[in-house]
């Protein structure tokens, strides 16, 4: 499964960091977050990268210039990413619109998108060389929101990176952002999609009041020391990729019963389960999966066409550690259908509420899994002029928190991507459990790199 290739190493020669301003004046307000996007659990920098080829008919044109210039016009339009988060009362936060700018980094490497191969990836081997981690630009208050790198390549490529404030906005948001910088950097002057901030349609009722279970934010104890616990500097960063076999394999395994699943959720239950085995939990121990469920375009919901802040809750899925694991796979789906069953608008204003009156409290951390599907995100659609990305997506699973991403491997089979971060022993074992269920065909392929 691990490439015995030798390393490839290469060199990356950055300027100094800058920041980019909005081209002309624009407001200097304060405008509140959302009570959805002030949540600790979003109190974190999201990273993104994506991979752009030789263009012919761009030669002559300068990725970093022209995506510098189309940043600061889009950022006319979306000048609360030009400021800076402040904290008021029951921990609440608001932007600072004060216009100082994001941090732009320009950057060559002396390599080639081929040479890279199979680090085209999320879990990227080399992409703290690719987004440089500005020294004291990554806190959540008081810092840029937005740090980006556009690295040039030796072959006329580009690799575009980014750092999001995640409180700020979610993926789809955030792509919307990305869209207008790409139509800037193609010449429009407006926006096709204009932004839209209405924070306080994601606001907690008054007086707040939770009518809805949230397993997704209930106090844990790890009494028995099983419950999935990791140090976040002893783990393993590994990207797995489901293609048409591996799916098909898995829908094997289903009966007719269980009537439509979704791809994601067979892929879900499948990692959460496998994950559930490798970590050895006490039978008798509750762990729990939350699912991102994004309300934009479902009925019930009254968000505007244009809004970019987090529009989404996680409800979480709860049984015994031994249920999950001696059961059949159509268990654990079947318990994702039912919590994505409670989304609905009094949902996510229970959880606004809950927000209010418990102190923007973290997600639950012992025995639970966050997993976001962003297959339909748009980051492999963003063009800037060069064509679409050879991958676009986030670049790093976290200890508790996967993505599921489309992604099309070095064979150019089609499929879905999910970064996985996990102990050494812990993954070795995932893996193993990983080929068992889909034994009866190819197993689950892991992406490695050269690097």
């Amino acid at each position: 499964m691990a490439s015995s290739s030798s390393p490839l190493v290469f060199s990356v020669k950055r300027h100094d960091p800058e920041f980019v301003r909005p081209t002309n004046p624009t407001p200097r307000e304060v405008k509140q977050l959302s009570d959805i996007d002030d949540q600790e659990g979003l109190r974190f920098q999201v990273p993104v990268i994506m991979f752009y080829p030789n263009n012919p008919l761009m030669k002559g044109k300068d990725p970093v210039k022209v995506i510098r210039e189309a940043l600061g016009k889009a950022l006319v339009y979306y000048y609360p990413f030009a400021g800076r988060l402040i904290e008021g009362d029951n921990r609440k936060l608001m932007v600072d619109c004060t216009g100082e700018g994001v941090l732009f980094i320009e950057a060559d490497a002396d390599t080639t998108l081929e040479n890279l191969g199979d680090a085209i990836q999320p879990m990227c081997p080399c992409f703290e060389e690719l987004l440089y981690d500005v020294p004291g630009s990554g806190g959540i208050l008081g810092s840029p929101l937005i740090l980006i790198q556009v690295t040039r390549l030796r072959c006329g490529g580009f690799i575009f990176a980014l750092r999001l404030n995640h409180t700020m906005s979610d993926g789809p948001g955030l792509v919307q952002f990305l869209d207008a910088i790409s139509e800037m950097a193609q010449g429009l002057s407006v926006p096709s999609l204009l932004p839209i901030w209405q924070r306080e349609l994601l606001n907690a009722r008054n007086p707040p009041r939770i009518t809805r279970i949230h397993h997704e934010y209930e106090e844990v104890t790890n009494a028995k020391g099983t419950l999935m616990t990791m140090d976040e500097n002893n783990l393993v960063h590994r990207s797995f990729f489901f293609g048409p076999k591996e799916i098909r394999a898995l829908r094997n395994r289903l009966p007719a019963s269980l009537g439509a699943c979704s791809t994601f959720e067979v892929l879900i239950a499948y990692v959460w389960r496998c994950r559930t085995i490798a970590f050895a939990v006490d039978p008798d121990e509750v762990v729990r999966i939350s699912c991102l469920t994004n309300m934009r375009g479902k009925r019930g919901f009254d968000l505007p066409p244009g809004y970019y802040g987090n529009a989404f809750v996680y409800p979480a899925s709860i049984t015994k550690a031994g249920m999950l694991c001696k059961n059949p796979l159509e268990y654990a789906i079947r318990l994702l259908k039912k919590a994505k069953a409670e989304m609905s608008q009094e949902y996510v204003k229970s959880v606004a509420d809950l927000m209010v009156i418990k102190g923007r409290p973290l997600f639950t951390q012992p025995g639970n899994y966050i997993i976001s599907d962003l297959t339909r995100a748009g980051f492999g659609e963003v063009d800037f002029g060069w064509g679409k990305p050879v991958y676009g997506g986030v670049a790093r699973a976290l200890s508790n928190i996967s993505f599921c991403m489309r992604f099309r491997n070095s064979k150019g089979e089609e499929g879905n991507v999910i970064p996985i971060c996990l102990p050494p022993p812990v993954m070795e074992r995932f893996e193993q459990e990983l080929k068992r269920m889909t034994e009866e065909t190819e197993p689950v392929r892991l992406i490695t790199s050269k690097l």
